[in-house]
């Protein structure tokens, strides 16, 4: 039994003489948020719809829970649940409406319906018509759309592009309670750097087709070496004996940014600058955000 719900072995698609993903080897552990990032364009859709055997991939390329999508199409499509682009939703029915009528397509008893609604939040609003719901709503209820056959993957192309910040944070908390409580594994396409830092547990980054990194959100973190920041009342003396103990990196006035070693050293620091009657307004660690590493990688290329 292989612990990849998704690995792709040197994955390569073409549209006419443009190569759109090139060599991409994804792997995504079950159970996990994994994070597909990379700026528009840069093949994350084509990757999914690939996925999704929606665009036809050469035979020992894709692999669905170990299994070859050419050779066990059906079976790999029953254990995927998909949004995609936009919902596709009735907006003259109301929500549960659009499940029940998901539910009569697929063969699925009727009292998932009830269910799903609850899971996605949708509850209260389930006798409104969808065309009057929000568009954070909506996106809500096309992941009820995509996990009522209760797949074991969910693959959310861009779920909270176009959503305000009460919309993202809802999506956010629905991709987590799925994993940690449904035992769903989730490939979520973005590139919203933050979104994806706050949920993900893995990361891809895909640029031009390529894939740049791949790991852990804690192997990308650590890809930037953490620095001190110092805020003070004195710049001039502060640079004076800060020079004596670390490297300056950067100082802007008052602010200066120096190598992190340890948290001790830190501690002797603040203690140097405090008994040479130096004010101390703010010191502390900081890593790269996910967005200047994302540039970091991504310029490398």
């Amino acid at each position: 039994m292989s612990n990849l719900a998704i690995e792709t072995v040197g994955l390569t698609y073409n549209f006419g003489a443009q190569t759109v993903v090139k060599n991409l080897s994804l792997q995504v552990p079950t159970g996990s948020i994994y994070g597909f990032l990379g700026p528009n364009g840069a093949g994350k859709t084509t990757t999914i719809k690939i996925l999704l055997n929606l665009l036809k991939s050469p035979s020992d390329q894709v692999f669905i829970f170990g299994k070859d999508i050419t050779t066990h199409r059906i079976a790999s499509l029953k254990r995927m649940g998909a949004l995609v682009e936009q919902p596709a939703i009735y907006g003259h029915l109301t929500g549960k409406e659009n499940l029940l009528n998901r539910c009569l397509l697929l063969g699925i008893k009727k009292s998932k319906v009830t269910e799903m609604l609850s899971i996605v939040g949708l509850a209260d609003a389930a006798n409104k018509k969808a065309g009057k719901y929000s568009l954070g709503m909506k996106q809500r209820l096309g992941i009820a759309l995509a996990l009522v056959s209760d797949p074991e993957l969910l693959l959310l192309d861009e779920p909270t592009n176009g959503l305000d910040p009460n919309g993202i944070i809802e999506i956010r908390n629905l991709m987590i309670d799925l994993t940690t409580k449904h035992n769903k594994t989730i490939l979520v396409s973005s590139h919203l750097l933050a979104e994806i830092e706050r949920t993900a547990t893995h990361v891809g980054i895909i640029n031009k087709g390529e894939l740049l990194f791949q790991g852990t959100i804690t192997d990308l973190q650590n890809l930037s070496k953490p620095t001190i920041k110092i805020e003070t009342d004195n710049a001039d003396r502060t640079a004076i004996l800060l020079a004596e103990v670390a490297e300056i990196l950067q100082q802007k006035e008052n602010n200066f940014t120096i190598v992190f070693k340890s948290k001790e050293d830190m501690a002797n620091i603040n203690t140097l600058l405090v008994q040479n009657d130096i004010k101390v307004y703010a010191i502390g660690i900081e890593r790269k955000d996910l967005e200047n590493l994302f540039l970091d990688i991504t310029s490398k290329n």
